[in-house]
Order: C-alpha cells, then structure tokens, then sequence
C-alpha cells in the first residue's frame, strides 16, 4: 500500500507556498504524524529552508550530485538504470537515514532538491507520448519521482509525504502531480491567483485525463505506477495583512472572489462565482494564514518554523504572544490537511 502524498502547488509564484509547506511539515511532525518531505522544485528552496549553507555546499558538489532528488533519478536520465533505491542501501533503519534522505527531526526527513533536476524537464517532456506506445523506460521515467518518494516514505515509516513544486506548468511539475494523490493550492490574495486558478483546473483535468490512458498501457507487470489521483482537496490564502482581525480593504475584493473561481475552475461546478459563499464559510478553505512579518526573518535567522520561536531567538514580549497564535493556526491548518489527505489506520 502506498503512502499518500500531498502536492502544494500554484502556478502563480511568490505566494510563500515553500514557507507554507516548510511550516506544515514541522507541525504534522511535531502531532507525531512521520513525514517525509519532498523538495521538486528546481530552485530547491524547500531544501535552503530546511538545510545549512554548509550542507546544501555538500550536496550539491561538481559532480553527480547522489544525495538529492536529482542523484535519484540520474541514472534514468543518462541511460545506464532504474531509480536509485534507498531500501537497498539503508544500514540501520533507527539510528541512521539513508544517503538520499536527510534526517531533520525524529519524525521528519527531507529529500533534497537540486537545481540540476531542470535537466531532466526535456526527458520528462519525451517519454509523455511514448506512455501510449507501451513504452517502459517511458512508464519509468515518468513514474520516477514517485517510486523515489515511496521508497523514501517505506524507510522513514512515514504517514505522509508533502511536496513543494515549482511554480509552472512543465513537465516536471506534470510527473510531480501525477504521484500525487491530493492537491493543495495556495493562494495570494490578488488577481494573479485568480488567473493561475483558471489555468490550473483544466490543466489538472487534463494531466489526470491524460494519465489515466496511459495507465492501462503499462508494458510491466510488477512496475508500480502512481494513481494520478490529483485530487484538489482545499486552498490556503496566503500572507494576507490584516486591520482588526479582517483583511485589509484593498484585498478584500479578490478574497471575495476566490471560492466562486475554486469552484468554476478547479472543481468543474456549474456554480455562479456570484453564489458562492465567502471564504471564511467555505469548506474548501483551509485557512487564512496572516503575514506574520517580523516572526518569519526572526524563524529565518534561527532557522527554525515560527512557531518554535523561544526568548533566546528574540521572540519577546507581544513576540510571544504572535508565536502562539502561529502554533493555532498551523496547527489547525495541519490537522485539516491530514484529515483531508491521509487515511486514519
């Protein structure tokens, strides 16, 4: 049985989605849910958030770069193999992490990301096609990111895996929703998101359309393929500043019209955007998550998520206070994700 895995994706940049998952996934992990985190963004900021300077030096040397998503799915890539597979390398399962997998927390492990991973977008782009000739390497490449994921999930014993994606429509981004089987948008409250919202539903429809024909023409017996649920289970609104516990006024206008585009677009309803309830009646809305301004370069500066803040990173007086407000919000938005997202056993 496979792990779920959990996309947080947007193709309108600049909405603080890394910062949205980075947070998540500190706080899934601190409820006692086991994560693996995955970072696929080309730009590998999931991976900055998460890992020193030194580190990220370390994994990303002149060379073949093997301890990141890249390293993973390199051999598919220049043609001599399959994935790397974690499971054949593990040493001790309690007292060490795998080479691909780097140990942030008892309960959470990262797979790093690696800017060299934009050369596998062209590769990706081929095989798309070639899935409906039956071709295996195709099913492999495509199915790649998935099975690293899975592998990554059997050896942490995770409940979930989280996904940071880059903020596009490309093919690799199309194989990274593919292995997803939820979908969390987050949004900014503007008219950019409105826009990416009315290219991201069909093209959503599509890629889980398109996936489902090629699934049935698997060439392999026991290659085991992700689903391609991609099922879009909420939004987030994102760094909105608030007057008196309510979005300022300039934003309020494209808040408002965000359940009725979500619906229209996203979810395929006939629904009037007019009709829709407002955000804070909306199911389909996770949270409103505010702009927690001087916490976040404070977290930065620590490098650690908000809400573990203490005295000693400065977080005093009215600090302390706003860091526990942070620790509500992301603990209710955590637990409505899972709740969401991941099968009670």
């Amino acid at each position: 049985m496979s792990v779920p895995v959990i996309a947080f994706f947007n193709n309108k940049g600049g909405v603080g989605k890394t910062s949205l998952v980075y947070h998540v996934a500190w706080m899934m992990a601190d409820q006692g849910i086991r994560v693996v985190a995955t970072d696929l963004d080309p730009q590998g900021n999931l991976s900055a958030a998460f890992l020193e300077d030194e580190r990220l030096e370390q994994l990303w040397p002149e060379n073949q770069h093997p301890a990141t998503i890249y390293g993973a799915v390199r051999p598919l890539k220049i043609g001599v193999g399959d994935i790397i597979d974690p499971l054949l390398e593990k040493i001790d399962v309690e007292n060490i992490i795998d080479p691909l997998l780097e140990r942030i927390d008892e309960r959470l492990v990262l797979i790093p990301g690696d800017m060299s991973l934009s050369q596998f977008e062209d590769d990706l782009s081929g095989v798309w096609p070639k899935c409906l000739d039956r071709d295996e390497r195709a099913f492999r490449v495509i199915s790649a990111f998935w099975r690293v994921m899975q592998r990554g999930a059997e050896l942490h014993r995770a409940d979930v895996v989280l996904v940071d994606l880059g903020p596009n429509l490309g093919a690799i981004n199309r194989a990274a929703l593919i292995s997803s089987d939820s979908v969390v948008i987050p949004l900014g409250p503007d008219i950019f998101s409105l826009q990416g919202l009315r290219n991201l539903g069909p093209t959503l429809r599509a890629w889980r359309e398109g996936w489902s024909d090629r699934l049935s023409k698997n060439p392999v017996e026991n290659l085991e393929l992700p689903k391609g649920k991609m099922n879009p289970v909420g939004y987030i609104v994102m760094q909105h500043s608030v007057r008196r516990d309510r979005p300022v006024k300039s934003y309020e206008r494209w808040i408002a019209r965000i359940p009725g585009t979500y619906r229209k677009h996203v979810l395929g309803e006939d629904e009037s955007v007019d009709d829709s309830p407002s955000v804070t009646d909306d199911e389909h809305c996770f949270a409103l998550l505010k702009h927690y301004r001087s916490l976040m370069p404070m977290a930065q500066e620590a490098r650690k998520p908000i809400f573990h803040l203490k005295p000693a990173d400065g977080a005093l007086g009215a600090h302390t206070y706003a860091v526990q407000g942070a620790y509500q919000d992301f603990k209710e938005l955590a637990l409505k994700i899972t709740e969401s997202s991941v099968p009670r056993p």
